[in-house]
């Protein structure tokens, strides 16, 4: 038993269980924001004026398109998965895929903002626009959902292990 699962006085099925909650619930929120961004993007093409958007616009459209199903794939699998393999205790498989989808899912939505976001710009300004905007877009997501976590994760791995840590810190639980 961990530091971590001492100081929380939890029993590992107790910790997979909590786990699997945090996960959900995390994607309850970010499956919201994808639904909304599909949403308008399947009404996008019946909107007047959809047919002067040139064709790197349509590339734009096409991409965003995609990748917010994808997200919305992602986000959803968890659930779904959850519910067809209910009581076979595969608590620590589903928390492992769970993860994985989590972080495909954020990718593909990272893809489907900037492209969203590109294509409005590219259509209201202009190409230098839709460029620049497409660069904060993807560097803010990188930096926000990915690098800034990894340099934490890796500070965290980096430093000793103390029973101390748990009780200052908080817990521990990444899962791989």
């Amino acid at each position: 038993m961990s530091t971590s699962e001492k100081a929380r006085n939890e029993t590992e099925h107790e910790r997979l269980d909590r786990q699997l909650m945090e996960l959900l619930q995390g994607f309850r929120v970010a499956v919201t924001g994808v639904q909304v961004l599909f949403a308008f993007l399947l009404t996008v093409p019946f909107a007047p004026g959809f047919d002067q958007v040139d064709d790197s616009g349509r590339i734009l459209f096409y991409v965003a398109l995609f990748s917010a199903a994808v997200a919305s794939v992602c986000f959803i699998a968890p659930v779904i998965q959850h519910r067809l393999l209910f009581r076979l205790n595969q608590k620590p498989l589903l928390i492992r895929r769970a993860n994985r989808f989590g972080i495909g899912g954020a990718l593909a939505l990272a893809l489907a903002i900037t492209t969203s976001t590109s294509l409005i710009m590219k259509t209201l300004i202009s190409d230098p626009a839709a460029a620049i905007t497409a660069g904060l877009v993807v560097t803010l997501c990188s930096w926000a959902w990915f690098v800034q976590p990894l340099l934490t994760r890796r500070k965290c791995r980096a430093a000793p292990r103390h029973p101390a840590d748990s009780s200052t810190t908080g817990h521990r639980d990444t899962p791989r």
